[in-house]
């Protein structure tokens, strides 16, 4: 029988602050299919994150199908703006958030992989990470510093993970982002340059594939998904309306979930898609494919 299979895998799951999201999903996806599981959560976060986990406030969630409860091998503080702990400003290190955390930045997070596990010690990364501080404002309103805010979290980051994590992939590695129709079309009110991280994201994904494919030998995907009413998207100010309208106007009006990107997530890490890298793959109940909305009844098509 043809499955997806990964025992023995190890996952980086990066952006994972709740049990909402798609991040939270793929991890949950991955070790459905046999994989371990560790977290890059945002440090403000970490703490009420890990006392959800420590009071089992997540308990029903992270049960998975086999009734066995889902575990995290580790937690890692992350913020994803600083390549380095001295990139990070003196005011934002001596943050009583931040301070007890030791390094927090992409390079301080691969540094205690390493110490944790070794030096070859990941299989999968998945980049769940985007923030835009402006994202309400439209993008002709948007300043300097909140696009590049935008950008840099949104999209470089991803740059950063590759650049730090390709040496530490196992063979068949495998990098996934999480992109949003948003980076190639417009979506009115996804502003404050969120756009323009998502369509560099895309776009470096394709000329990561090409380099660290020839210089790691991993593989490098995105998924671009339908909008999720999660607590993190609830940022953007009209998510609910953004779920309601795919949902009227997609080829397959059904209730679009989270685990839906986490089910492809892991068909994209495992053996099964070895072939695959370089890609964008569409997880949106087809929305991606309309051309024109669904106006009712009477449109062609229509049933």
């Amino acid at each position: 029988m043809l499955s997806i299979d990964l025992t023995g895998k190890r996952a980086l799951v990066a952006g994972v602050a709740d049990d909402a999201g798609f991040g939270f999903a793929i991890a949950k996806a991955l070790a459905e299919a046999g994989a371990t599981i560790c977290l890059g959560t945002w440090p403000p976060a970490l703490n009420i994150f890990q006392n959800l986990l420590e009071r089992g406030k997540l308990d029903a969630s992270m049960t998975l199908t086999s009734g066995k409860k889902l575990e995290f091998e580790r937690i890692y503080p992350l913020d994803a703006a600083f390549d380095t702990l001295d990139d990070a400003p003196a005011e934002l290190r001596e943050n009583k958030r931040y301070k007890e955390r030791g390094d927090f930045s992409i390079r301080g997070m691969a540094e205690r992989i390493r110490q944790d596990f070794g030096e070859k010690p990941l299989d999968i990364v998945v980049h769940s990470l985007a923030n835009g501080p402006e994202v309400k404002k439209p993008l002709v309103e948007t300043s300097r510093k909140g696009y590049l805010e935008a950008v840099s979290v949104s999209a470089y980051s991803n740059v950063a993970l590759v650049r730090e994590l390709a040496p530490m992939m196992r063979p068949g590695g495998s990098f996934l982002s999480l992109s949003y129709l948003a980076g190639e079309r417009v979506i009115p009110g996804y502003g404050g340059g969120m756009s323009s991280a998502k369509a560099a994201l895309e776009s470096d994904t394709r000329t990561l594939a090409y380099e660290a494919g020839r210089r790691y030998g991993v593989r490098v995907n995105a998924i671009s998904a339908g909008p999720l009413a999660s607590r993190a998207a609830s940022a953007i100010g009209l998510i609910e309306r953004m779920v309601e309208y795919v949902k009227a106007n997609a080829p397959l009006p059904r209730d679009f979930e989270a685990m839906d990107v986490g089910h492809a997530a892991a068909f994209l890490a495992s053996r099964l898609a070895s072939g695959v890298t370089g890609t964008v793959l569409y997880v949106d109940n087809g929305f991606h494919a309309m051309g024109m909305a669904v106006e009712g009844p009477g449109t062609v098509g229509a049933s």
